[in-house]
């Protein structure tokens, strides 16, 4: 389905690209190294993807061209009081699986819009529920699936989202990395509004 634009995912998720390519919107992958992800320590636990979003997209603005639309994403696992990133060995992940065992968390994924004098963000949040696991389920999913590149050490998608998730309330592409029909109609009212002028949303 063509927009008008030409469409930017500035991600090397494996798992953004497939979602953003089911909506038959023709893009490219374009990845700026070493953006700055940090974030205030006072910043309300939902507002971090939306910070660290829009903190991507900065790093794109001076060099987008007229016809062109840049989408970047931040995803973050809230278990309580814990925010949950990725993991950075075994150890980590399983701790991060035991904290998930057995309750509800929320994931919540923060999304910017850039083009050229114009910018637009949303977030969307998603509750999800998992059954309690056992060691060895835990130890099974890390072993063979090694979840390394996955915010809160899971991914919905994979054995451990077919025998541990209960139920979830929300979007379930948004629990894999991208709330792609929120995405589609965000992108056609900012389509829209880039015909009234350079100013920011």
């Amino acid at each position: 389905m063509e927009i008008g634009y030409n469409l930017v995912l500035a991600s090397a998720s494996p798992r953004r690209k497939e979602l953003l390519a089911g909506l038959d919107m023709p893009f490219q992958v374009r990845v700026i190294d070493g953006v700055d992800e940090s974030y205030p320590a006072d910043l309300p636990q939902k507002d971090i993807p939306l910070f660290i979003s829009k903190k991507k997209s900065e790093a794109y603005t001076s060099s987008i061209p007229d016809n062109e639309i840049v989408i970047t994403a931040d995803t973050v696992v809230i278990a309580g009081d814990s925010i949950l990133g990725k993991p950075k060995d075994c150890s980590e992940a399983s701790a991060m699986l035991r904290l998930l065992s057995g309750r509800k968390h929320q994931v919540v994924t923060g999304v910017t819009l850039a083009a050229k004098g114009k910018s637009h963000s949303f977030s969307v949040s998603t509750d999800v529920w998992f059954s309690v696991l056992s060691d060895r389920e835990i130890d099974y999913y890390i072993e063979h699936y090694r979840p390394y590149d996955k915010a809160g050490a899971y991914g919905i998608q994979e054995w451990i989202g077919y025998v541990g998730i209960e139920r979830i309330e929300g979007s379930y592409s948004n629990v894999v990395g991208l709330p792609v029909q929120r995405l589609y109609r965000e992108l056609l009212s900012f389509v829209n509004s880039l015909k009234a002028g350079p100013d920011i949303l």
